[in-house]
């Protein structure tokens, strides 16, 4: 089956990310292809090369880069909700004068036309987070 998922919570916040991580290794442990993850809304902080969790959390950001890495995953942050949190890529920070960029690497930034095809070439669109 191929999967796509749509995380809307931050990495912090709520169980969300936890539960999009644990869901995202089982179904690649069963044979499932997962085709896009989207972040969306809050969920875009997730993508963030900036925080540090303490050390004896979890680091959610890592675990995403680390499965990305592994499996080849889509991981797609969207370009809207990033830049009203503040988070670029080195693109965007060239593109909008800015001085520092703070996307970890394995994320891309684009718009909701990928969450669109995201859903349109999956059989499944699983969301998490309100």
């Amino acid at each position: 089956m191929k999967i796509s998922l749509q995380i809307n919570e931050g990495p912090y916040q709520h169980q969300a990310s936890d539960s999009a991580i644990q869901f995202t290794k089982a179904a690649l442990a069963k044979g499932h292809e997962i085709f896009r993850v989207f972040f969306y809304h809050d969920g875009v902080n997730n993508a963030t090369r900036l925080a540090i969790p303490p050390q004896d959390d979890r680091n959610i950001t890592e675990q995403w880069v680390a499965l990305q890495k592994e499996h080849n995953l889509d991981l797609v942050v969207c370009i809207a909700a990033a830049q009203r949190r503040g988070m670029i890529d080195e693109d965007e920070m060239k593109r909008q004068g800015k001085d520092a960029n703070n996307i970890s690497e394995g994320f891309r930034i684009s718009g909701l036309g990928q969450l669109i095809e995201a859903g349109i070439e999956a059989d499944r669109l699983v969301v998490f987070g309100a």
